[in-house]
């Protein structure tokens, strides 16, 4: 019989006596990558992270402002929190935090607020408030891992230099900044001795590189990649028309070491309302780089955001959008009615669109979306997959380069990886363990 090591009662006492801490992220791929840096920055001095805010003695809410609804709903979780663990500190840090730290700091429930995404200065907060934590270290070691997931989260540059007129997060965020391709793949080969694969994200990735010395690419970066981690690569969401060849060409070559997917925002078919978002593409030049994508890869996931309701978008313009919608290989979208951000160009624009009528267009463009997620599906049946396992040893799933999920039939653990021929049974896309 294998007899498991038992601590004893001195070292259990060790760890509760360690201060708890858990976390909530809301919003993207680069602000759950900022609190997995939050989380290992604290467990360097000495905390520990809990999986329930009851057990917690401090918890940090990471924000988002990308609508109206994600600052709502942090202060809702905030009130949440306190009422269900009242001797517990809370901290409020990230996007929304940046850019209303008065607000959250007028909140009763709140004891501190880190403007940003700074993990050191999240750790030097906390150190304050009468807990247990070390000091915060140098901050420049790698990430280890991701606690949260199987897929790593990558995150390449951190900004924006575009000034779409609907965006907050680039008021949030500030300038782009890239980091060095060196630090890219230390911080890589770390993640990938325990994650089958990394997500690439950033907030503008299609600009890395370009503030470095000497100036580098997105493709070249990911050429990096490939050759030193042993696992799948993904990019998150990436501007169509920054696709360039060189990375068209990995996309198309890797044999699925970069994954077959991206997430290419439109926000509108329109022209006239690209123009009042200030997107610095055309819808004609978005189409035919979508489509020379789609002509040289197959499969391919292909999924987009785009904005409804946006002022000044009337049915004819909808009808643009929808009809490029139509036309496109679309296998997801992500579709959001338009939310006013205070202190952006788009705020102050005319000619808004009734809340209804922006619902009423929302439905049409998700039931499309799912019209075509699930022609596409049925299409990848008797076809080969690479597979990554991810979930728990209880609940696992399958996701494919191309962003598909699947059921796994044989015995198969988190951050296994196989290829597989799907099946469709029941209705569902099925992955069989050789």
């Amino acid at each position: 019989m294998i007899r498991l090591p038992v601590r004893s009662e001195t070292a259990r006492r060790g760890e509760q006596a360690r201060p708890a801490v858990w976390f909530h992220t809301f919003g993207c791929r680069a602000n759950q990558y900022d609190t997995e840096r939050m989380r290992q920055e604290l467990e360097v001095g000495g905390a520990r992270t809990v999986a329930r805010p009851g057990e917690a003695d401090a918890l940090v809410v990471n924000t988002c402002t990308v609508t109206n609804q994600a600052d709502a709903e942090a202060r809702r979780l905030v009130r949440r929190l306190r009422r269900e663990n009242p001797g517990a500190r809370i901290l409020v840090a990230g996007c929304s935090a940046a850019l209303r730290e008065d607000d959250y700091r007028s909140m009763p429930e709140v004891d501190g607020v880190v403007p940003g995404q700074d993990a050191l200065a999240l750790a030097s907060r906390l150190a304050t408030l009468d807990l247990a934590f070390g000091p915060p270290s140098a901050g420049e070691g790698p990430l280890l891992r991701n606690e949260r997931g199987t897929r790593a989260w990558l995150k390449v540059q951190d900004g924006c230099d575009r000034k779409c007129s609907f965006c907050a997060t680039r008021l949030a965020r500030g300038a782009s900044v890239s980091r060095p391709p060196a630090d890219v793949v230390r911080e890589a080969r770390a993640l990938a001795r325990v994650h089958p694969e990394l997500v690439i994200t950033g907030i503008h990735i299609g600009h890395y590189g370009r503030d470095l010395e000497p100036r580098t690419t997105l493709a070249e970066l990911c050429a990096l990649l490939l050759d030193s981690v042993p696992v799948r690569i993904r990019l998150s969401s990436i501007e169509a028309t920054e696709i360039d060849d060189a990375l068209m060409a990995l996309l198309a070559d890797s044999g699925g070491r970069l994954a077959p997917h991206l997430h290419v925002p439109l926000q509108s078919g329109s022209d006239k309302v690209l123009r009042l978002m200030r997107r610095w593409h055309t819808r004609a030049a978005y189409r035919q780089r979508v489509l020379e994508i789609a002509g040289k890869m197959g499969p391919l996931g292909l999924g987009a955001d785009i904005i409804v309701g946006f002022p000044g978008e009337g049915e004819e313009e909808f009808e643009e959008t929808r009809a490029l919608v139509e036309e496109l290989p679309y296998t997801y979208l992500h579709v959001f009615p338009f939310s006013v951000r205070p202190g952006t160009a788009a705020a102050e624009l005319p000619d808004r669109v009734p809340g209804d009528v922006a619902a009423a267009r929302s439905r049409v463009l998700r039931e499309m979306a799912l019209d075509k997620k699930e022609r596409y599906r049925r299409g990848r049946a008797g076809t080969v997959a690479d597979i990554v396992v991810e979930g728990s040893r209880q609940r696992i799933a399958g996701v494919t380069g191309d962003y598909l999920r699947t059921r796994i039939d044989g015995r198969a653990a988190p951050g296994d990886r196989f290829r597989s021929v799907l099946e469709l049974r029941d209705g569902e896309l099925v992955a069989a363990v050789n």
